[in-house]
């Protein structure tokens, strides 16, 4: 059977971003109970979708209010939608923050409030603790997403600079019953990572918050520095009463996609190899993926040709360049330089959202063509990488992916395709 490598590989991230899509997800996993009066708020790339979803299945009375990044918002008649800004948080952003938090505060034991919770939350819901501005989170955000931090230690900043996350939403439901629904962006699926987990106890402390602007140098106002050094900046912890009618239900996770897209490259005739969620460095996490691909080719090892290596996670990049590019672009671009055209191996890295950092594209496609025909136009893979300029490599060859937003969210998906080599005779 023959298979186009560059077709297969854009099959595989189809098919992954489908497999956590919330029309496929989400109705399986609402309350049996579905009559009777329902609060909705949401807040995360997936969150309009979501929305959607729960007023096709509901039967009782719907009403509510969910945030999401610009042009990922989706028709509904009964949940309002708003759109803000993501990575950075804006001033649409703080509104409907405040509006959700008003929603939910002043409700009884017999209200039921469904939160539909997707990557981007965290941006998307920001509103910033007593005496910190907009201005202060925008900064402090930009500066962690330059840094290299994890996606762990910048959402550990964001919740202790919030009036709203780590476990402040659900309290301020109290004592109504909240389900929260949500799809996972991050590895290891902790429920107090997603969207910085606005409904469910945290563990990290504002010392911890301090400890992490310290290791990235990040300059911080005095306002925020007091803040994070005062009991009140705290969030809310394990054991706390104000959480025991909240649940929480995780709906997608990265895995299922690496899942269903093993299973489709079974189908085609490959073997898959699952590497799982990974975090670190994207340029050194392609060095590794890098290294697995030559040992496949040269040796057989782990598994032989033709076969699929995935897997997912959240890449950092620390940015040193003035170019253009997201975490998966650079991941690709490295992964280029690494293998400079090694035969018979092709590879895609793109978010699953559609949007590679916050560029126009999901990502892109590697031939064993790219780093000649990249060199002919007079670009080099290893001077752009110091440059940071992904995007830009990838588009002048042709090769970026543009999918839209998929509403969805289950972060990076990476697929490296080796072929079988052709056999010699002796």
């Amino acid at each position: 059977m023959s298979v186009d490598p560059q077709q297969l590989l854009r099959e595989l991230f189809a098919t992954a971003i489908d497999a956590a899509h919330p029309q496929q997800v989400l109705e399986a996993h609402l309350p049996a109970d579905r009559s009777g009066r329902v609060i909705v708020i949401g807040a995360g790339k997936a969150a309009a979708a979501m929305a959607q979803v729960v007023e096709r299945c509901w039967q009782g009375e719907v009403s509510g209010l969910v945030v999401t990044r610009y042009g990922h918002g989706a028709p509904c008649e009964k949940i309002e939608v708003v759109e803000a800004a993501h990575p950075v948080p804006d001033a649409a952003g703080l509104a409907v923050a405040k509006r959700v938090l008003e929603l939910v505060s002043d409700l009884d034991e017999t209200d039921r409030v469904i939160f539909l919770l997707s990557g981007g939350g965290s941006a998307l819901l920001a509103l910033p603790a007593e005496g910190i501005t907009l201005a202060d989170k925008q900064s402090i955000n930009k500066a962690l997403l330059k840094s290299g931090a994890t996606i762990g230690e910048m959402n550990c900043v964001r919740k202790h600079l919030s009036a709203i996350k780590g476990g402040r939403l659900g309290k301020a439901c109290w004592p109504a019953t909240v389900y929260t629904y949500a799809i996972s962006d991050v590895p290891g699926d902790l429920a107090t990572v997603i969207a910085s987990g606005p409904t469910v106890a945290d563990p990290s402390t504002s010392a911890e918050a301090l400890a992490i602007l310290k290791r990235y140098a990040i300059d911080v106002p005095a306002s925020v520095r007091n803040w994070l050094q005062s009991p009140e900046s705290e969030t809310v912890k394990p054991g706390d009463p104000s959480l025991a009618r909240s649940h929480f239900q995780l709906i997608a996770r990265p895995q299922q996609s690496l899942e269903a897209a093993a299973v489709k490259c079974r189908q085609s005739g490959y073997s898959p190899l699952i590497l799982g969620d990974l975090e670190g460095e994207s340029r050194e996490v392609a060095k590794v993926h890098a290294g697995i691909a030559r040992q496949i080719v040269q040796h057989g090892q782990p598994l032989a040709a033709p076969c699929v290596i995935l897997s997912g996670g959240e890449t950092t990049v620390t940015v040193r360049g003035n170019g253009r590019g997201g975490r998966n672009a650079e991941f690709l671009l490295s992964l280029t330089d690494s293998l400079k055209g090694l035969p018979g191996v092709y590879a895609l890295a793109g978010d699953t959202d559609g949007i590679d950092g916050s560029e126009d594209n999901a990502g892109a496609i590697m031939t064993p063509d790219s780093y000649a025909s990249a060199a002919a136009l007079g670009l080099s893979a290893s001077d752009e990488l110091d440059n940071n300029n992904g995007y830009g490599y990838f588009e002048a060859l042709d090769a970026l992916i543009v999918t839209e937003p998929t509403r969805t969210n289950v972060n990076d998906f990476r697929a490296i395709l080796i072929l079988e080599s052709p056999k010699h005779d002796a």
